[in-house]
């Protein structure tokens, strides 16, 4: 079956090869003019199949030759596994035949072991009649502070009572009766090790101290160690190899060294609080500044000095480094569990995260390259700064309530004082609050940027968040004290000054944010930040407007019975109510020009249209009808001449601060040209040209306009009103509407008015 197969396979290969070649020369011979180099073709063809034959040959001949070699090894190898079976039986053979003779051989060895058990017992003969004199040497030396002296003898007792045990243990391990009593009879060297242990650890413990008065005494502590360590090694390498390790061993000295360093620097660490909240306030930042005052001194010693005193392999410097970090973390920690004030939580936090890293501290230039600040871990974990911040921000949060509230009711007990504001430098009025807001607000601001700029950013959102609410109350206490004025129109005295300084006090706010924000936010759009100071300033503009409008609301109670007087017969024969209006305003801006820029511009201006309003109404009152060209000439010309002093006053009122004021005294104007006409038939050409230039103006101020003329019938005032309607005009697009403040009373009205 196997044959069959491969005569199969060859064939199969065969009839693969064969169609490969005739496509391979169906390739070669697709043109005419191909057939004449068949011969070429074929030379080199059969060139490449020699070279192929070649290359099955040299590799068949190399696997045969590698066949050859490995039969020839395995063959060997054979031969060599033969002549080790013969050894072994021979060697069996001749251990069967030695086991007697072992036997007898028993004795000799139980004398060898009796023989160097006395031998031992000999050597150390002296040793153990002398133990009593060298434990009482031992001491004396250990009480002298001869410790290498001291240590050296122990050593020796030690290695007499280790021998003799040991011996004991090798002639029977069993006989616990033996162990004990060479156990008794160097007792006493077992109090002397713990004494001198405990010299040992005292030094180790004052060891900062100690490597400045007394470096020997320290290197001797280290090398009393190291021969310990030495001594532990070797007798645990002997208990592997027989099971035997004398009592006390190992002592782990140097393991023990460093846990009283471990415990030495922690309490170090935590002895440095020498008060408490209720002694001091200032405890902890005392508490901080003790520690890394501490902790340098000592890293610095280490580094300078105890490096010196002890083997390269121990890296005392890192260990010791180690400890008081991990020392530092602890108390951290503890420090961040306890109920801190705000102040307090500011102080830890400054010192865990700037003043540890800081060149003060773990960044001095004297503790490097050994110190890599980067390397070294948090002292406390992320979560334990979140839970510090998160009630840090709501401690502050109630703290700025708390002090804004304090702040303005201590202001609005200054609005009711008798004596004025105090003034700038600029001699605007001004009261205290917007300096002692911003003062706190900028003093935490300053602790915060020491914490981390991301705490910053948000201390003055949460400002700017409490200042909208603050200034909500402000706005409420404004219009307090404005009603509580006009109960008592003589009380506060000095009411006009403090409106002013609340009004100047809104300018101030305004200025003290943007300072804030360009100190302390790096980017302007920080988000948050730009929406709360949109709205303050929304809520400071209100504030100011409402305080300009109870100003000018003083004004013009004082202003009533004076306008009153105009377009009446009493100012038609003469009166002088224009003037003491224009006296009266312009003294009240005697003290308004104590408000600042901004501010003083609106007012000047609205000031002027409230009087020009105030003045078209007492026209559309109808107080008076002129009963002849001579009274309306004469009222219009007075109408003009009041326009011209109103104009006079507000230009001069307005040159300080910049206010238009040129275009509200012409209404006045071009109504005294409406009623100064003497041609009744040019009187719809006068009013629709009055209405062209204010359209805003109303059928009833036309009918009132026309009724203080005297001269119009009813039928003219219709036919006029009428054929206006029927009219379009253009507005002037500067134009700032008046009239629709003006409302003309009905008759009723009137003579409920009168």
């Amino acid at each position: 079956y196997n044959s069959d197969a491969i005569c199969y396979t060859f064939v199969e290969t065969d009839r693969e090869a064969v169609a490969t070649a005739v496509q391979r020369v169906a390739g070669m011979l697709q043109r005419p003019d191909q057939l004449d180099k068949v011969e070429q073709y074929r030379r080199r063809e059969a060139r490449k199949k020699a070279s192929v034959e070649a290359r099955l040959k040299a590799a068949i001949q190399s696997q045969l030759d590698g066949v050859r070699t490995g039969l020839s090894q395995l063959h060997n190898a054979l031969n060599d596994v033969k002549d080790i079976q013969r050894s072994l039986i021979d060697v069996n053979k001749d251990w069967r035949q030695s086991i007697n003779t072992i036997e007898n051989l028993k004795d000799v060895k139980d004398a060898v072991v009796q023989h160097s058990q006395l031998a031992a017992a000999v050597e150390n003969l002296k040793n153990i009649f002398s133990v009593p004199e060298i434990v009482r040497e031992t001491q004396d030396l250990t009480e002298q502070g001869e410790l290498l002296q001291a240590h050296r003898k122990l050593m020796d007792l030690e290695c007499s009572r280790d021998d003799l045990m040991y011996e004991q243990y090798r002639m029977d391990s069993k006989n616990t009766h033996d162990m004990n009593l060479i156990h008794i009879y160097f007792g006493d060297m077992q109090k002397l090790s713990e004494e001198l242990a405990k010299q040992l650890w005292m030094v180790v413990q004052r060891s900062l101290v100690t490597v400045r008065r007394d470096p020997t005494l320290l290197v001797s502590v280290v090398r009393i160690i190291e021969r310990e360590e030495k001594i532990d090694r070797r007798m645990l390498d002997r208990k592997k190899q027989t099971g035997f390790i004398p009592p006390g061993r190992p002592k782990k000295w140097k393991e023990k060294m460093f846990a009283i360093l471990d415990r030495t620097v922690t309490t170090r660490i935590e002895g440095t609080q020498a008060d408490t909240r209720e002694s001091d306030k200032m405890w902890l930042v005392r508490h901080l500044e003790i520690i890394r005052k501490y902790v340098l001194d000592d890293l610095l010693v280490t580094k300078n000095l105890m490096v010196q005193c002890f083997p390269p392999h121990y890296d005392i410097f890192k260990k010791l480094l180690s400890m008081y970090h991990q020392a530092l973390s602890t108390r951290m920690q503890d420090l961040a569990s306890e109920d801190l004030e705000a102040n307090e939580i500011v102080s830890l936090l400054t010192w865990v995260l700037n003043t540890y890293k800081s060149t003060e501290m773990m960044g001095n230039s004297e503790l490097a390259p050994e110190v890599d600040v980067n390397s070294l871990n948090p002292l406390i974990s992320q979560n334990a700064v979140d839970q510090l911040l998160s009630k840090y921000m709501s401690t502050l949060t109630s703290n700025i309530i708390g002090w804004l509230r304090k702040a303005l009711e201590t202001d609005k007990k200054d609005w009711i004082k008798e004596t004025e504001p105090e003034a700038d430098q600029d001699g605007y009025y001004q009261t205290t609050l917007p300096a002692i807001v911003f003062q706190m607000f900028e003093q935490n601001l300053q602790v915060a940027a020491q914490i981390s700029e991301d705490l910053k950013t948000k201390v003055l959102l949460l400002c700017l968040q409490q200042m909208n609410s603050f200034l909500t109350r402000y706005k409420e206490g404004a219009q307090l004290y404005k009603e509580e004025h006009l109960k008592n129109r003589q009380h506060p005295q000095c009411y006009v000054q403090y409106m002013i300084a609340v009004i100047n006090n809104c300018q101030t706010f305004k200025e003290s944010i943007i300072s804030l924000k360009r100190k302390y936010l790096k980017n302007e759009m920080e988000e948050g930040t730009s929406s709360s100071h949109a709205n303050i300033d929304v809520i400071l503009d209100i504030i100011a407007k409402e305080g300009c409008s109870s100003l000018l609301d003083e004004v013009f109670m004082d202003l009533e019975p004076h306008l009153n007087e105009l377009m009446t017969k009493k100012w038609l024969i003469g009166s002088n109510a224009v003037d003491t209006i224009c006296v009266t305003v312009e003294d009240y801006f005697n003290d308004f020009a104590r408000i600042k820029k901004p501010y003083k511009k609106k007012m000047t201006v609205e000031a002027h249209r409230r009087v020009v309003v105030e003045y078209i109404k007492a026209i559309m009152l109808k107080r008076i009808s002129f009963k002849n060209a001579d009274e309306r000439k004469e009222g219009a010309e007075r109408m003009a001449k009041e326009a011209d002093q109103f104009r006079f006053l507000f230009k001069k009122l307005a040159a300080g601060s910049g206010g238009d004021t040129e275009g509200l005294c012409d209404i006045i104007v071009a109504i005294a040209e409406v009623i100064k006409l003497t041609d009744p038939s040019l009187l719809y050409l006068e009013v629709s040209t009055l209405v062209s230039k204010y359209p805003d103006i109303r059928d009833d101020h036309i009918a009132a306009l026309l009724t203080v003329r005297g001269d119009a019938s009813r039928d003219m005032k219709q036919t006029i009103i009428e054929t206006l309607d029927q009219g379009s005009s253009q507005p002037n697009p500067n134009y700032v509407p008046i009239f629709k403040e003006i409302t003309v009373p009905t008759l009723s009205v009137q003579k409920r008015l009168k």
